[in-house]
Formats: C-alpha cells, structure tokens, sequence
C-alpha cells in the first residue's frame, strides 16, 4: 500500500496536519501491540468459571410455523442444562428519547427465537450444555414438526398479481403518520409501522419480458425540475436497467457473545461498533434498566454495519444464563454468521439519463427495488435517490422507490448503505454515455461532480438539503494526474492477443458525519489526561484517533495521554455509533468541545489561584500561564486545585445539556482531577459529506474470461486528515470491500426451496491480497470542511461505491457495454456474453 506517506507515484511525498503536532500525524495506537501480540480478547476468548455452551436449533424452511415441539429427550441428556424457546422471551420495550417522547416497540420485528421463521436459518431454539458437542447432540433429539408456508425469495416475484406474500399479512412496510403536538408535552412519535401488501399489474410488468425493470406503483416519489423538458433537450438519453448483488457482511469476528448475571446485573462480552449506544439496545432487547447492564467489548473484529449496536442475538446467551444460573457461551459459526449476520440488499436499479453534448446530465428518472428480507425496511432506497442526486447534480430529477419483503435473512446497513449500489446503478451508464459522446470519462464525471455547497435530495418547502462542502473536483484532477490518465487512455492497442486491457474511473461518495455527541475527560493529577471514550473499538482506530484531537487543543504530548474504551462499566459518555461514517466528524467536534471547556477551566483555576481574569491565561505545553510571561502553574498542579475548589471544576457538577449518561459517567468520575465534559454545540450549515475519486486498470484474458486489477488509485475528500495510516487503511480497505461486489461477492438461493448455497467464504469469496495489485494507492486533498472546527470528515464508507464502480467501468473499457448488466462480474459472464455478443445472464432474477 502506498501514499503520501512514501510518495511512491507523486513526485515529492504528502505532509499531513501542516500547523499541528498531532493533527495529521503517524502514532502508534495504544491496542496495537495486544493485537499483534494476540493479548486483546475478543468475545470467544473470554472463559467464566462453570461456563455452558449453547448451540441453536435453525429453521430449514424459508417460511414455516412450528406446530410441534418436543425437547423432554433433549432435557434428559446429561449435561443439558436449560432449553430456551421464544415464549421465553420477554415483550419488545418501548424506547424513551432524551426529549421524553416514547417511541412503541414493533411486535413484528426480529426477536432473537420465533416460533415462525421467516427465512431459512432463523432461530427457533438454543440448548445450554457442559459443552457445544452436548448441546449439538441434544438438538439432534429435539423432535419438531413444522407447517410449511408460502415463501418469496425474489421481490419482483412477490409484486406479481397472485405472488406469495413473504409474510402472512403483505409485502412491504406501511407508515402511518405522526400525531399532531399537544402543546406541553413530548413531541410525538410515529406509531410502529404495519405490513400491507403491493401487486403490480400485468401491464406495469410487461417491461419485464424485454429485460428491463418494470416500474409499478411504489408507495415513495420525490422529484424536482422538468425531467420530461430534459429529455427532450437531451443530445442522448439512455434507459438501462442493473442489478447489485446481496452481499454478507462477513467480519472476520461472528456474533458470538458470553454472558452471566452478578450482583442483579447482566454482564455481556461480544463485540459492537458502538459501546456506549450498545447497552441501551440490550437493555431494551431484555425488558430491563439500563443501570443493569454491563458491557464489555474491548474488541471487536470487523463490523460494517453488521454490529452497530451488536444484535439482538446476543439476548439469547443472557437468558439462558438466568434460566441455568451460570455464564453461557455462543459461538457463533460461519454459516450461522451467513443466516444472522446481516447483508447488504439487492438493489433493482433503471435509471432513465438524459445527457447535453457536453456529459452534463440534465434529466434523471431513478426507479429502484430493495429486496430487504423479511424484517425493519432498511435505508438503502430513499439513500441511494440522494447520494446519486448529490454525486452527480442532475438539473433535474425524478426518484422512485420500494422496499420489499422476502423470505431471505435480515438485512442491515453495510458499508454505504443504499449510496453503493445507487453509484454502481449509475457509474456503468455515464461510462457509455461519455464512449456514445465521445468524451473523456474523467471529463464527463468532472462535469457533472458536486461542488462548495452541493444541492441534493427532494425539495421541501421550496428549498433543496445541501452539503456543508466538496472539493470533488480537485481530487478527481489530482488522482488523473497522479494516476495518470491521459496516458493509459492513450495507450495502443489495448489488445494484445487474448489480453485487453481497459482503465475506468468513479466517483463516490456517502455521508461523512453528525452532530450532537459528547465528550468527557479528566486532566489527573499526575498531569496526564484521560479521555474516556465510549465508540466500539473495530479496527478502524477511530476510538482513540478522534481524541488526539483534544490532546492538540490541550498541548498535551500523546505520551501523556490515555484513553478508556471498551467497558461499560468503566463510565463511558454518550458517543456515535461508528456507522454512517460519522465517528470521526461527530467525535472530533466533541472531543474538541470538551479540550475547550478544559482549557477555559485551566484559565479560570489559574485566575482564581494567582490572580487576574482567565483571559489573560493562555494553555500550551502541559502548563497554563499568564500571557506575555509571568505567573503559571502546570496541569497537575491545576488538577490538585481542582479537587480543593470541587463543583463544575471537579465534575461535581456539569453542564445541564449533557446526555444522561454522560452525567452519570460525570457524577462517578468526580473528584479525581480538573474533568471536563462537553456537549458538541458547533454550528454546522450543511449536510457532511465525503468523497472519492477511483481509478483501475483490469486486463482480462477473452479465451478464459479470468481478469486481473492490474492498478488501483483512491484520491480522497474527506476534510483534515486526523491519522493517515488509518485513513489510508480505509480508504484502500473499504475500496477492496467494494471491489469484492464487482468481482465475486454475491447470494446464490436454490429458489425451488428457498435455501442459500452461498454459505461459506468459499462460495461468497471476499477478496484477498491475491485479489488486488501488489502497490495499490491512495492519497487526501487535506483541505479542512469549513462546518467542524478540526476540519475532519468520516471517510469510512465513500471509497466502497468507487471501488466496485471503478472495476465494473475498466471491464466495460477493455470489453464494451453489452457484457454485463448486473454485478458480481464472473468469467462464465464475460465468456458467454462475449460469444453471444450480448449480456447473457438474467437481467432481474434475484440471488443467480
């Protein structure tokens, strides 16, 4: 992997955080050691003493009711020791939000057992035993019989006149509006979704027979400007119809969870993309206070979605723990992983471009379809309408969309939700556009890329949502040069014998951010500081990056800093999930607030120690003094005298717009020095957002079909760069997860019985160093976001789009435009469409 770090490609190296001492600068993260050593302990590597071991009893039906249960063979093995069922289960809690309105549980969402599976592999049962092997043998014994029902694997299936419904009552989610606001009292919340169901007639399908997505009824429509004026004004308009695959998350670390009762409290050890936003959830997945429940999760090995709050799985070890009175173990295996473990949706894209003569895209009418599985709808839809509007700025513009049920396994965010498979709909469309104009395919894209204060999105009263900044533009120009376009564009032939090469670029981009979270910090003693941090800790480094941000503000040295992470128990404020790409916008901007409030504290302490007003103090190099010269006093100095005069300067008491969490995490950590807590109030006029620009080269053998990325360059936008060996492990990390739904990533069912044949690594192959070029690149344009005071945006999820869409473009170079309509792009798929001089694999079935 290279970057600005080696300048291997650019001809001086890139120097990150100019002006700082942290901000932009290489370290070595405090957890790295204990992974490299095998000292940090995941969820499976924790032992209790007396501890059980469960295994789970899956439906092999994708749709089917329970109508005998027989486990009296299974109890009388000895060593089981506790059966669960689902009528164990406690009753969905409601949510109540800090602003007090009360948010009703759905009684039609996943519950960790059921009594009626929706997809095969569901969770009917667990047994608890001495170990997996008696557990495993006593499912075997449990006698079960079920009644099969109707089952859909594919959306377009159920949305046939006379289709089967995936569920007993319809096919699709139904809202209900918002109550009105009674002056007074909370402001009101939506009541729960209800099922209904949506067919489409035989003449809305009867583009289906042509291979095109037929475009039926859809229950959400947003539109702006004159789309039928663009078409008609447009120099070439296209109508194109793609499929993204259904793909797994498949993080290295499965959803295995340990868990025990102490003291009245539940104790749970799995692994979760947000520590302190994860106990809330499970408190609520029990029906119990969130005071009693503790989580520890130090660790955690990968995510992408997959874990933003764990998942609701996890309640099962905890109860059989209470029903068997000792800790319980659930090891989740690879294949159980595929069933629970959530994936990214299919979507069913046709995209209707109008183009000027010039690339510009004037008019676009987007129609998508979601296959969601048979759970809560998830995002992908409406996000994927938006990124698309804001990536590639059409004058004007139609979005339609539905999500559908099936009975496949639950779905969840995965890397760009939605924003994914909305560019990869697109990017193959503007790549022909811009070979039928003639144009350049960076020039098209730079065209028509979002710039300063990018519109995107329906309009609502009047005015469109727009980004708080894109500099686009400028990575896209950078990473030609540094790719060097023009010269592979040039490059003749491009085929040499039964080798073609083709080069292809994209842009990309997800949201970078949110706002709202708080900070919490406290200067010891001793003069060191301890940031308390409550963001899951998943390999992304995040968890620590963001806090040398409040190190910076301090002018602490990172030697002199620690950081808490990874224990709930260990007094944790209120932090993002790391989801969405916002950890490092929304936690910069709180750790941020909380150095500040740390330094007016320092100010203050000194004023009132040796006189004069706290603007005359200035903080800088572990020591707080009087401008100009003269009086000071170092930070443990400081922390001592913060202790003596108590109340706000020694978190006895704290700001009133704090989380209630954090106040409590305030309230156990008083008295231990100068503490600091604050809630991020910045200012922010705009959306945030980050983007990438991506470039390959692919060569592929057209006797074999086989194809190799030969080159590979992401060029980034995503503000201050905080940590650049983090960011450059994202941003080429997240690229090779987007790059596996180009090249093999992807569901296959049987659909005769709705059963998955893709269940192991080896049939959903995600991509390896053997995938991918030996010095792939990245580099950052470093230019701050004006909206956040450290200038950083996330950078999680942008490059995902831009890696499968750059590959996908560089095929089309080196094959032309009538070999694949829908992604993974397999060697059988460049064979037979080569020899048939058309895609030859079916333009909408679902999971083939």
């Amino acid at each position: 992997m290279s970057n600005g770090d080696t300048g291997s490609v650019e001809a001086t190296p890139r120097v990150y955080g100019a002006g700082h001492k942290l901000i932009g600068k290489n370290y070595v993260t405090a957890d790295l050691y204990a992974k490299v050593t095998g000292q940090a302990k995941y969820a499976e590597d924790f032992h209790a003493e007396g501890m059980l071991f469960c295994k789970l009893l899956l439906s092999p039906l994708p749709h089917a009711r329970v109508k005998r249960l027989d486990v009296r063979q299974a109890l009388a093995m000895p060593g089981v020791k506790a059966i669960l069922t689902a009528d164990e289960l406690p009753p969905p809690a409601d949510t109540l939000t800090d602003n007090g309105t009360v948010i009703r549980a759905n009684p039609k969402s996943e519950r960790a057992l059921t009594m009626e599976p929706l997809y095969q592999g569901e969770p009917i049962l667990a047994v608890a035993a001495v170990d997996e092997l008696t557990a495993a043998e006593a499912i075997e014994k449990i006698r079960i019989e079920f009644e099969p029902l109707p089952f859909v694997i594919d959306p377009l299936d159920t949305l046939r006149s006379g289709g089967p419904n995936p569920r007993t009552d319809g096919n699709i989610w139904v809202h209900s509006p918002t109550p009105a606001a009674v002056a007074g009292a909370p402001p009101p919340a939506p009541p729960p979704p209800t099922i209904g169901a949506l067919k489409w007639t035989e003449a809305e399908f009867a583009d289906a027979k042509y291979g095109r997505l037929p475009m039926g009824k859809t229950p959400d429509e947003w539109s702006y400007g004159d789309i039928d004026a663009g078409f008609k004004n447009a120099a070439l308009v296209l109508d194109e119809t793609f499929v993204t695959p259904d793909t797994s998350h498949q993080p290295l670390e499965t959803r295995s969870a340990l868990a025990y009762w102490q003291n009245g409290k539940v104790y749970v050890h799995t692994g979760t993309q947000s520590t302190a936003q994860t106990v809330p959830a499970i408190a609520r997945w029990l029906n119990i206070d969130v005071s009693k429940v503790v989580l520890v999760s130090e660790y955690t090995g990968g995510g992408f979605g997959s874990k933003v709050t764990a998942g609701v799985s996890l309640i099962i070890p905890a109860l059989l723990s209470k029903k068997a009175n000792a800790p319980v173990m659930m090891r989740i295996s690879r294949e159980e992983e595929t069933f629970i473990g959530r994936a990214r949706p299919s979507l069913l894209g046709r995209m209707k471009v109008g183009f000027s003569k010039d690339g510009r895209i004037i008019a676009l009418d987007m129609f998508v379809i979601s296959n969601n599985g048979p759970y809560d709808a998830n995002g992908d839809v409406p996000t994927s309408g938006r990124i698309v509007s804001l990536l590639y700025q059409p004058e004007a513009m139609r979005w339609r969309g539905v999500t559908v049920l099936t009975n496949t396994p639950p779905r969840s965010a995965q890397s760009a939700p939605g924003g994914l498979q909305g560019i990869v709909i697109m990017e193959p469309i503007i790549a022909k556009a811009a070979r039928k104009l003639g144009l350049d395919q960076v020039a098209i894209r730079r065209v028509n890329c979002p710039e300063g204060k990018a519109p995107f999105g329906p309009e609502v009263k009047g005015k469109r949502s727009y980004a708080t900044s894109a500099f686009l533009k400028e990575a896209l120009d950078r990473g030609a040069e540094q790719f060097k376009w023009g010269e592979r564009v040039a490059r003749t032939p491009k085929r040499i014998g039964t080798k073609a090469r083709g080069v292809g670029v994209s842009l990309s981009c997800y949201v970078g951010g949110t706002v709202g979270f708080d900070g919490l910090l406290i200067i010891k003693p001793d003069g060191r500081v301890n940031f308390q941090s409550g963001i899951g800790n998943l390999g992304t480094e995040s968890v620590i990056d963001v806090h040398r941000a409040g190190a910076e503000v301090l002018g602490v040295p990172w030697e002199k800093c620690d950081v808490t992470w990874g224990d709930s128990s260990k007094n944790l404020p209120f932090t993002c999930v790391s989801g969405g790409s916002q950890t490092t916008h929304a936690m910069t901007r709180a750790a941020y607030a909380t150095a500040m409030d740390a330094r007016q504290k320092l100010k203050e302490i000194a004023a009132k120690k040796l006189g004069g007003k706290p603007e005359n103090y200035d903080v800088a190099n572990e020591r707080v003094f009087r401008k100009g010269g003269g009086a000071g006093m170092t930070l443990a100095q400081a922390a001592k005298y913060a202790i003596q005069l108590g109340g706000i300067y020694d978190g006895h008491e704290v700001s009133a717009d704090l989380n209630r969490r954090t106040k409590a995490a305030a309230a156990a950590l008083a008295g231990q020095g100068l503490l600091a807590a604050a809630k991020d109030n910045y200012p922010r006029d705009g959306a945030t957002f980050s983007y990438i620009a991506s470039f390959a080269e692919v060569e592929v053998d057209v006797e074999t079909g086989k194809y190799n990325i030969v080159d590979f360059l992401a060029y980034a936008d995503v503000g201050s760069v905080i940590h650049p060996r983090s960011l450059g492990g994202q941003v080429l990390g997240r690229s090779i997860l987007g790059i596996g739904h180009a090249i093999g990533q992807k569901w296959v069912y049987d659909p005769h019985y709705g059963a998955m044949l893709s269940t192991r690594f080896y049939q959903s192959k995600p991509p390896t160093i053997l995938d991918v070029p030996v010095d792939m690149q990245w580099a950052a344009l470093d230019i701050p976001d004006p909206e956040t005071p450290v200038g950083a945006r996330g950078v999680g999820e942008p490059p995902v789009g831009g890696g499968c869409a750059s590959i996908l473009n560089a095929l089309s170079d080196a094959l032309g435009d009538e070999i694949f309509q829908r992604a993974p792009v397999n060697a059988d798929t460049i064979l037979t469409s080569l020899e048939a001089g058309r895609p030859m694999q079916h333009p909408l079935m679902a999971h083939i």
